[in-house]
């Protein structure tokens, strides 16, 4: 008998094209999915090709994907639909943030959440912010996206995802040579940062102040202008994968590794407890984890 789960598993290979990414998607281990693959398979035979990039789908696995596409909309929409008849339409959700580059994925995040649900009002404040969870508290925002969960009454923090923060340099710069930089790589170089203060740094925070290194710095408000000072030999950057992958495919500039085990940042999502059990608020949290896994470079879920 088909399962949800089963259609489900196949769902998030799909979107994510590989197993690693599908078992986190579903909160599974790797032996747990492949267990559940090899179940579905005795019943119905091979699902998809192995050793593909991305997945091919069998026909098998395609008919199945097919059944998949047309019931879990279904579902998904009446679940919204119950809600509302719950808890009423009206709801708003007002974001904020203190990441400058979480503007790369928000902005796809926040048009397909308006698709599912067009009756709440969302918005996002402008600007950068430095005390995100300040505006919780004043009610002047709803959900606000921070890298630290520092404890707050009446905040809770829920987990998004952890990324790969890499070092950006010219393509001729000395450093290129190294397969990873040390933190004394750092001592006599310019750090270009965004106009933040260190404890907001992962490069900082993570890495230099450990070493009791203090790099000469420079700071910009745009990534692109970070990326055109790296480029021109001005100094070295440490900036999230994501937000630089399309230049470093067009080989403008070169990164590196920080650490030997690399450098990795996190992401929370904070709200008001009172609007932890939002579904809306919730059902966003939950788009934001599944896309930027599917589509960001670099990107593991945090649980």
């Amino acid at each position: 008998m088909i399962d949800l789960k089963h259609l489900r598993t196949l769902l998030a290979l799909r979107k994510t094209g590989n197993l690693t990414k599908a078992a986190d998607m579903l909160h599974l281990t790797q032996s747990a999915l492949s267990q559940q693959i090899r179940l579905l398979e005795s019943d119905y035979g091979l699902l998809f090709e192995r050793k593909t990039v991305p997945l091919a789908f069998t026909i098998v696995g395609q008919r199945l994907l097919e059944l998949a596409d047309r019931i879990f909309p279904v579902i998904e929409e009446t679940e919204r639909d119950l809600i509302r008849l719950k808890d009423g339409t009206a709801g708003s959700l007002r974001i904020v943030v203190e990441c400058h580059t979480c503007f790369d994925w928000l902005m796809p995040t926040m048009d397909i959440f308006r698709s599912l649900w067009p009756e709440v009002e969302l918005d996002i404040l402008s600007g950068f912010h430095a005390d995100p969870v300040g505006l919780l508290h004043q009610r002047r925002a709803d959900l606000a996206i921070v890298g630290t969960p520092e404890p707050e009454s009446n905040i809770v923090f829920r987990p998004l995802f952890h990324f790969d923060i890499v070092a950006l340099l010219a393509n001729s710069h000395p450093l290129t040579k190294e397969s990873f930089l040390r933190p004394e790589h750092f001592i006599n170089q310019t750090l270009i940062t965004y106009p933040v203060a260190d404890e907001m740094l992962d490069i900082m925070q993570q890495v230099l102040i450990p070493a009791n290194i203090s790099p000469e710095r420079r700071t910009s408000e745009l990534t692109i202008a970070i990326l055109q000072l790296v480029a021109s030999g001005r100094g070295i950057a440490a900036l999230p994968l994501w937000a630089v992958q399309s230049y470093l495919d067009r080989q403008y500039i070169s990164s590196r590794p920080i650490t030997e085990k690399g450098l990795k940042g996190k992401l929370y999502a904070a709200v008001c407890m009172e609007m932890a059990s939002k579904a809306y608020i919730n059902d966003f949290i939950r788009l934001i984890r599944e896309k930027s896994l599917c589509e960001l470079p670099g990107i593991r879920l945090l649980n």
